[in-house]
């Protein structure tokens, strides 16, 4: 992480306690279930990497504590080179040529790490998020690290958990391969919410 946007140097973080989804204790409201079942975006994997991280890391008038960002330009660049190897993904809700919402993250093994998300429009990112869920459950992912947690993630199912606990977790996870593109892109919200539990 760095200190702000125009900070020159990154710092790594590993915090006494760590956010995690448990993939399999993943719950949606049912506001957002009727949402993702109307299907108001159209959503891509990867299709615009440099664009969902650019807004990741815009100031966020509308949020406090959001009025700078972690992301710099030397994590900005290391995460789109990422993504241009394949280890770094984007799921992106787009409306016509307008990016909505979206979320990345790192797929190492079985393990994904989310890193930042945002929304334009209401439900963009949550349902950007219900569609990473069912396509890492899809692709046999055990861990979803979310760094820290979050009264937002908490409505998902998001908790927190012990450093020595999260490494035990990482390390079960990294020894197996996850399938990111397991799931079709244009996957129908029934499959997707059949996946994450929610029978449509």
């Amino acid at each position: 992480m760095a200190e702000r946007s125009t900070a020159k140097e990154i710092f790594w973080v590993d915090p006494t306690r760590r956010g995690i989804l448990p993939l399999h204790d993943f719950h949606i409201s049912r506001s957002l279930k009727k949402a993702v079942k109307s299907a108001p975006f159209d959503i891509y994997i990867d299709r615009d990497f440099p664009a969902i991280i650019d807004a990741c890391r815009a100031p966020d008038r509308h949020r406090a504590g959001r009025m700078n960002s972690w992301i710099n330009d030397e994590i900005y660049n290391a995460y789109c080179a990422l993504a241009a190897k394949g280890y770094a993904h984007s799921i992106e809700a787009w409306q016509g040529d307008q990016l909505c919402g979206g979320l990345y993250g790192v797929s190492l093994g079985a393990a994904f790490f989310g890193e930042s998300m945002f929304s334009r429009v209401d439900n963009a990112s949550k349902i950007a998020l219900v569609y990473l869920v069912a396509r890492l459950k899809a692709g046999g992912y055990q861990l979803l690290d979310t760094q820290f947690g979050s009264a937002h993630l908490a409505r998902f199912g998001g908790r927190e958990i012990s450093r020595k606990q999260f490494h035990s977790k990482l390390k079960k996870a990294l020894a197996q391969t996850g399938d990111f593109y397991s799931l079709p892109v244009k996957s129908s919200p029934a499959t997707v919410l059949q996946l994450i539990g929610h029978k449509s």
